[in-house]
């Protein structure tokens, strides 16, 4: 472990900068309700709702997710089509988050007896956790993370100690920065200050930035950060009337998809450039994500939900 970064101030260490961020932390922080546990499946789903997804609308999703399924072994149970038919309601964004988030359930009362693994290497093996949100559960459920590596903290390890914009130096520097076996309040404090104070218009000053002192950014007045891809606009996008296809399925069981095409489309035509092509497309994405089925009926073909 390195002892200084590239442009921290010869006056202090990297012991300072992170007394520093956690003291501000623990002072005055966003309350969110997966801060208040250290549930690893009430974690897990608040990791999966954020991807991509205003922290706003998480909010209220997350609270009517719990009260309908509050332990990993309800989520199990459900069915699948509940599941998807929720994500969808919600406007939370690909609905094969939620059909990887059920079966990851089952994968845990199945395979480890209801008890989720502690580590981020385990915590990998269950369906659609990625590194990132292994990370995530091992840090705010067990303690035993490794240092997150989101757009907000590169954002604010650019700016305050000029790492260059690079994964493997972003990687080196922020577990340079971490504690050893602090990786809870760590990993929380440094992503609340590039969510608070180092935003894409920084807030320095109202925050009380606690790296203002070492921060280059703040020396210099140049705030340029890495370039990160915007998300698409989620209205009109493939994505959302995928949902809307699946909330309909949920409705009416199945539908023709003469029938079909209407209720998720108003300009639906079937000849038009919004027609039958388009919404064989959708659902060809659907039943490749494990969704839907569609097959020939009496003269027409119908589609429903995948149980």
């Amino acid at each position: 472990m390195t002892d200084r970064l590239p442009e921290l101030a010869a006056d202090a260490d990297v012991e300072a900068a992170r007394e520093a961020l956690v003291s501000w932390y623990e002072a005055d922080h966003r309350e969110f309700p997966w801060r208040r546990t250290d549930d690893p499946y009430r974690i897990l789903v608040s990791e999966v709702m954020s991807q991509q997804t205003q922290l706003s609308r998480v909010e209220e999703a997350y609270a009517d997710f719990l009260d309908r399924w509050p332990a990993v072994t309800d989520l199990a149970a459900a069915e699948r089509g509940d599941v998807v038919a929720f994500w969808s309601a919600h406007s939370l964004g690909y609905n094969n988050r939620a059909k990887y988030l059920h079966e990851a359930a089952n994968q845990v009362v199945d395979e480890y007896d209801g008890s989720f693994p502690e580590s981020p290497d385990e915590l990998q093996e269950l369906m659609g956790v990625g590194p990132y949100t292994a990370n995530a559960v091992a840090s705010f459920a067990f303690n035993n993370g490794d240092a997150v590596v989101d757009t907000n903290v590169k954002r604010v390890l650019h700016r305050a100690f000029g790492v260059p914009d690079d994964d493997a130096a972003f990687e080196e520097a922020a577990s340079s920065l971490m504690p050893a076996g602090e990786s809870r309040v760590w990993n929380n404090a440094i992503m609340e200050l590039g969510g608070v104070a180092c935003g894409t218009t920084p807030r320095c000053e109202e925050a009380g930035c606690p790296w203002r002192r070492w921060c280059h950014a703040y020396r210099t007045g140049d705030f340029t950060a890495p370039d990160v891809p915007e998300q698409p606009s989620f209205e009109g996008s493939r994505r959302q009337f995928r949902g809307r296809v699946v909330s309909t399925l949920k409705e009416y069981d199945e539908l023709p998809l003469s029938k079909l095409g209407p209720r998720i489309r108003v300009d639906y035509a079937p000849g038009g450039e919004y027609g039958r092509e388009w919404l064989d497309g959708l659902l060809a994405d659907l039943a490749d994500d494990g969704l839907v089925e569609v097959e020939a009926g009496d003269g027409e073909t119908v589609a429903r939900l995948r149980r």
